[in-house]
């Protein structure tokens, strides 16, 4: 028996009024206090239990069209999570920057005299202006002074995450990601032997979940993406997930392997697939970028075969992703059962999604306002800053104020 609540089940109710009102009780969400929900794949009943509860449900279409939901998840999310961003490999001189986007927020990456990577919110302290208006550049000079620095991280296959968290220690990398970088699955993979090429991005009509969900499992592959028998047995294809990771298997044969088409991919919460970004930018929208580095004995042909049979297959995501949008907006649909195999990926992530947002609720109507971790207060308090903050808050809740009350 597939057990769901009924917040799962209710068509078009709004998110924040059920949990304001602690309405939204979700049986399929780890209530442990981590973010991981405890998962076990039962092959003798094709069920997935998370925190014992089994559940195959998707989330309600509401949540992937609610503004109240993306605010929140900015909030919860993308102001406090590690983001795998980029590879130490894009940034081959001193002052050479690249400027990024998560949910709004933006900072950018730079590579010091010492050849550390450093990162810093996007924002002149004075007036708020940015700090660069182009996508990257060459700085010989760049001082920390007025800058917002944020929480950098590089593991040991060079990839960078961060962390836009302004307090001190926020949670450590180790807590969600340990040991990724030491797979023996990516040994195969010597990153001293690869540069960066190029990058490029799609704009997709759709929430950057409807986009992750798509990622996450391979269960339409074989007619969405005629390209994929090409680098996978999809007859061989599971899913492990762990922390913030979520690892997808499926054989290459040694054929394949030869002409560089094996595939070795894992899933980063919230939003990276190793060098594939899905960046929220609204409830309804979200920017597609990718890195692709080369390998420095790859031949023209064959670089130009792998990065044009990728092209296809995201081309293909988008339009997916894009149109089941559409139906996710309309009021209609309500959610699908999911295959507990085949989509353990989408599922596992719609759960982390949930029990994170959940938690992050409570804390702030423990608090009784909105707490974002981002946020840089003067410490000072100059001119009544908490205050003034406060007084717009009250504001910002209009006429919704008593069905939004903490």
């Amino acid at each position: 028996m597939i057990s769901t609540s009924p917040g799962r089940m209710r068509a078009d109710t709004d998110f924040f009024r059920d949990l304001a009102k602690s309405a939204y009780l979700n049986q399929c969400t780890s209530d442990s206090g981590s973010d991981s929900p405890r998962v076990e794949f039962r092959p003798d009943s094709q069920l997935i239990t998370y925190s014992g509860v089994a559940c195959s449900r998707a989330l309600p279409a509401s949540w992937y069209r609610s503004k109240e939901v993306y605010e929140l998840e900015r909030r919860a999310i993308f102001a406090k999570k590690l983001i795998l961003t980029s590879h130490k490999l894009r940034f081959a001189e001193v002052g050479s920057w690249v400027k990024f986007e998560q949910a709004g927020f933006q900072f950018f990456l730079v590579k010091n005299k010492q050849g550390q990577i450093n990162g810093f919110y996007n924002i002149c302290r004075h007036r708020a202006f940015p700090i660069m208006t182009n996508d990257e550049g060459k700085s010989s000079i760049l001082s920390k002074k007025g800058l917002l620095p944020i929480h950098v991280h590089v593991d040991a296959k060079g990839f960078i995450w961060v962390n836009l968290d302004t307090s001190k220690t926020p949670k450590d990398w180790s807590s969600e990601f340990k040991n990724i970088d030491q797979m023996a699955r990516h040994e195969g993979f010597n990153f001293d032997d690869y540069y960066f090429d190029h990058t490029w991005g799609m704009s997709g009509d759709c929430n950057w979940k409807t986009l992750a969900d798509n990622y996450n499992e391979c269960y339409h592959c074989k007619t969405a993406h005629p390209d994929a028998a090409a680098v996978a047995d999809l007859s061989a294809y599971k899913v492990d997930t762990k922390g913030g990771n979520i690892e997808h298997f499926a054989n290459t044969n040694p054929e394949q392997e030869k002409n560089g088409l094996k595939i070795v991919s894992n899933y980063y919460f919230p939003t990276t697939c190793m060098v594939v970004s899905c960046v929220p930018t609204s409830p309804g929208h979200c920017s597609m970028e990718y890195e692709v580095y080369r390998h420095k004995n790859a031949t023209d042909e064959g670089f130009k075969t792998i990065d044009e049979m990728f092209k296809r297959i995201l081309a293909k995501d988008k339009w997916l992703c894009n149109n089941a949008q559409k139906n996710l907006i309309v009021g209609v649909f309500v959610n699908g059962e999911m295959n507990p195999k085949m989509e353990q990926g989408p599922l596992y992530f719609q759960h982390r999604v949930t029990g994170i947002l959940n938690r992050h609720h409570q804390w702030e109507k423990a608090a009784g306002k909105e707490i974002n971790p981002a946020q840089h207060v003067p410490s000072d308090g100059s001119r009544g800053t908490e205050t003034d903050i406060g007084f717009c808050s009250s504001l910002a809740c209009g006429k919704d104020a008593e069905d939004l009350a903490w």
